[in-house]
């Protein structure tokens, strides 16, 4: 019943992605939308109607297994050392991040610089990392959960804050794809709980976007970062204007 109800979740998901309703699937079979609307509550959808919902979609059932066993995949976070072996190796470091992102084997070789021997290769060692499995033809099954992220001030993040943070923020955030938001307050410590906590709920939505609109073609698709960061921290600049002040005993560490 566990995996039912999986895939039933994962159908669900597939119709929002593809922007369609329970009033499309009820055309679609000859059904009223009420009788949908219960074959999604009640999970009692036979083999032959979820192929055709399938068909609506455009997407084979198959298609639905692989993406409901992508969705709940068990690997969320790699070791030290495995971080540090992709990001020691920038083309590694580059096919692993498409990947994930659910760029196919012929969209990197389109989109970058590498042979498809260098490519096939770094291919193999994410398969041996665990991230990906290589299959035939070079297709690739993820391996990793939805919540998968890169370990906190793990290699991977430091190469960003290292190699990459100056390039990111050398822009005005003025286009109509960038936004750039700084805030400054005083919080308590609950307060500060809480907004980090709504940071991670933004964190799982933005993956739950890039998953929806994998099923896209990768000319529709375009790279995007998003960046969050949050500290109890007062600028250096302000600091040698302050005053000496003392010290709570209450006071956080």
């Amino acid at each position: 019943m566990a995996q039912v109800t999986a895939l039933i979740d994962t159908l669900k998901r597939e119709l929002k992605a593809h922007g369609k309703t329970y009033a499309d699937v009820a055309t679609h079979l000859n059904l009223s939308e009420a009788s949908v609307k219960r074959l999604f509550a009640e999970r009692s959808f036979t083999l032959q109607r979820l192929e055709a919902v399938c068909t609506l979609l455009g997407i084979e059932l198959s298609d639905l297994v692989q993406r409901m066993t992508y969705h709940h995949a068990q690997l969320s976070q790699l070791t030290r050392e495995q971080e540090q072996e992709i990001a020691d190796d920038v083309e590694l470091l580059l096919v692993a991040i498409n990947v994930i992102n659910g760029m196919r084997f012929e969209d990197i070789l389109r989109y970058y610089d590498l042979s498809e021997v260098d490519c096939i290769s770094k291919l193999a060692k994410l398969d041996r990392l665990k991230i990906i499995d290589l299959l035939p033809g070079n297709r690739v099954k993820l391996r990793i959960a939805p919540n998968f992220h890169w370990r906190p001030d793990g290699p991977i993040q430091r190469f960003f804050h290292d190699k990459i943070e100056q390039d990111f923020f050398s822009s005005r955030f003025d286009r109509s794809t960038e936004k750039l938001l700084v805030s400054n307050a005083l919080l308590s410590a609950a307060n500060n709980a809480l907004l980090q906590r709504k940071m991670q709920r933004l964190a799982e939505e933005f993956n739950q976007l890039m998953r929806e609109d994998m099923a896209l073609p990768v000319e529709e698709r375009h790279g995007t970062t998003l960046v969050m960061a949050m500290r109890q921290w007062n600028a250096s600049l302000f600091k040698q204007r302050s005053r000496p002040q003392k010290r709570s005993s209450k006071s956080p560490e």
